[in-house]
Parts: structure tokens; C-alpha cells; sequence
């Protein structure tokens, strides 16, 4: 499988009154056609700052360091996204090559115009459609989605869908433009389970008909197991586990990791109370030095936790892990 998109040592500090407050710290990864990358990590870890920096969508105040970099691959050849500054270059990767589907639909789509007028415009202005053939297409989307009644859907409000066809409209809106990749930032977050299920078969059958690829950004590695190939753990902006999705739950290796499945209720031991890590997330203005987990971690190994940043081991030919506790040689 061929790259779609290549992130390099990217890290983006924002530029405060209290100085450069670092919010990603040297993330590395990429992501093929065809494949689901799970991006997971507790609130604050830098998620969705991450994914918003591939469509160059973080506020003014961002700063990026001059090693950063996020190269996307297409047909015409390869885009330095950090180099685009006008809004005219932007449209390659926003709308164009990669399509976004945030968390909450209801603060996404404009809540005085209609659902099908937000998504025609998209269309006209990223591609040679005519209003006529726009709408056409659009209507085409939401019923590949699932939704009734496509025809009259598309003339209402999203505050006149329920939930689960806001989400699936947001789903429609972001593929008609055929993208490349799809950054789904929690899209299943705020839907019961039932419908929860429905948009990852939706997601994956997607994926098999576009051939893209999808940035699956998540707080719960339940859903990542269902869904994505292969996933990153987040924590404090740095990636400190990444690997094959069913290596990496079955055998995760950074404490992080391992606490995060240590507190998933398991169907075998519904008496059992959850097990949460102990400890809040610091704050990007507090980060510790050394392991940004250490604060939190109950496995210390020594002062090279709390003073060395930890380098990235490769505990398997496709599982690397950031933690003291493995040598060089990738053996614990």
C-alpha cells in the first residue's frame, strides 16, 4: 500500500501570554490507502490539535518547529502542508484531499441554512459541478449513508435530524468530495450504541469502496479494536505506543497503554470495579521532565524516568514502544 500521508517530527508550540506552551512534541507516523489509523489518548493529550495540523487548521498563535514537517501524497505529487500559507493553496488539503469529521455535528454545520445549501457549496467550490449536479450528488451521499428519504433531507436543518443522521450527514458532507483521507475526531462519542455500531460498518465499508485512508481519533480503545489496522497512543503530545491494533491490546507494553485497558469494564467481570490510572493529565504549562507519563506511572525503574526522555523501542519488527523499562535491543 502506497502513503497517503507522511508526518516527520512534528511538533507545534502555541504562543501564549505565559510564552510557547508545547501542545505536540516529535510525533511521527503515516497512514496508507486503505488503512485505519486509531489515534488515542485522554482528553488533552493533542489529539485533535495533531489531526487539525494535517489541514493546517490550528489557530495563528501555532508555531511549528523548522524540523516539522507533514508531506501528503497525491497524484499530482507530494504537498509540504506546512508550506501553504494562501487560502487558495489550502483548498488542496481542506475540503480537497482530506475531509474532517468533528465531534459534536450540531457546532459544525451552520444551523440557519440547510444541509444540502452547506454541502453544494462545498461541492461547487471544490470541484466544476453545477448547482443542478451538486445537489444531485449530494442527495446520492446521504442516501449512500443511510439516510430516509435523501431527497426531502436534504432541504432541511441539521437541528430537525436526530443525532445519529446529523452525524451521518457530517459523514456525507466530508466524502463527497472523494478525499483521500477522512480525520474522524471522535464521531461516535455522542451516539448511543446501536447507531455507534452502524457508523463504524458505515466507516469501514467506506473505506473498502474509496480506498482511503482514515485518522480514527478516540479516547476508547474499545472502539479502536473494531475498528482501525493499526493504532498511535497519545499522551501529553508525545506518541509513546504504536503498532498493530490487535498487538498493541494484547500485549501493550507502556504503563499508559496498559492502564488504559486495565480500566475498560470487561463483559466476564461485571462485578469487578474499573481500575482508572490514578492521577490527572498535567497541563501543558506543567509538563515534567523526562517520561511525560512519569507523574502517573506506578512502574518507575529509576531517575531516568523523572530526568531522560525515553527513546522510541522497538520491542517487535511493527510494535515500538517510549518507556524506560525496555533496553536498546528492544528487550525488556
Amino acid at each position: 500500500m502506497s502513503d497517503l500521508i507522511t508526518v516527520q517530527n512534528l511538533t507545534l508550540k502555541f504562543r501564549t501570554d505565559e510564552g510557547l506552551i508545547t501542545a505536540v512534541d516529535d510525533v511521527s507516523f503515516r497512514v496508507r490507502k486503505g488503512e485505519v489509523m486509531g489515534l488515542v489518548g485522554e482528553s488533552g493529550s493533542g489529539k485533535s490539535v495533531t489531526a487539525k495540523a494535517l489541514m493546517h487548521l490550528n489557530a495563528k498563535n501555532a508555531v511549528y518547529t523548522p524540523e516539522s514537517k507533514i508531506i501528503l501524497h497525491t497524484d499530482a505529487g507530494e504537498i509540504d502542508v506546512l508550506a501553504l500559507r494562501k487560502a487558495a493553496e489550502m483548498k488542496v488539503v481542506r475540503g480537497g484531499a482530506i475531509s474532517m469529521i468533528f465531534q459534536e455535528p450540531m457546532a459544525s454545520f451552520a444551523p440557519a441554512i440547510s444541509i444540502g445549501k452547506q454541502m453544494i457549496e462545498q461541492l461547487m467550490l471544490h470541484s466544476d459541478m453545477s448547482k443542478a449536479q451538486a445537489r444531485k450528488h449530494s442527495i446520492e451521499m446521504l442516501d449512500r449513508v443511510g439516510i430516509s428519504d435523501p431527497d426531502k433531507r436534504v432541504d432541511q436543518f441539521a437541528f430537525e435530524l436526530s443525532g445519529g443522521m446529523r452525524q451521518r450527514a457530517m459523514i456525507a458532507m466530508a466524502l463527497s468530495t472523494k478525499p483521500k483521507l477522512l480525520i474522524a475526531d471522535e464521531p461516535t462519542t455522542a451516539l448511543d450504541v446501536t447507531i455507534q455500531a452502524q457508523v463504524i460498518d458505515l466507516m469501514k465499508d467506506l473505506v473498502k469502496e474509496f480506498d482511503m485512508g482514515i485518522i480514527f481519533i478516540t479516547h476508547d480503545l474499545g472502539v479502536v479494536a473494531q475498528t482501525a489496522d493499526y493504532v498511535s497512543v497519545m499522551y501529553l503530545g508525545r506518541l509513546i505506543e504504536k503498532g498493530p491494533v490487535r498487538e498493541v491490546i494484547r500485549d501493550p507494553r507502556h504503563p499508559y497503554t496498559q492502564g488504559l485497558i486495565d480500566a475498560l469494564p470487561k463483559l466476564d467481570e461485571l462485578d469487578k470495579p474499573l481500575t482508572p490510572i490514578p492521577g490527572d493529565i498535567p497541563s501543558p504549562l506543567e509538563r515534567p521532565p523526562g517520561c511525560v507519563f512519569n507523574t502517573r506511572c506506578s512502574k518507575i525503574v529509576g531517575p531516568q524516568c523523572t530526568t531522560v526522555l525515553p527513546p522510541d523501542i522497538k520491542v517487535s519488527p511493527t510494535h515500538r514502544v517510549a518507556c524506560h523499562i525496555y533496553k536498546e535491543e528492544g528487550q525488556a
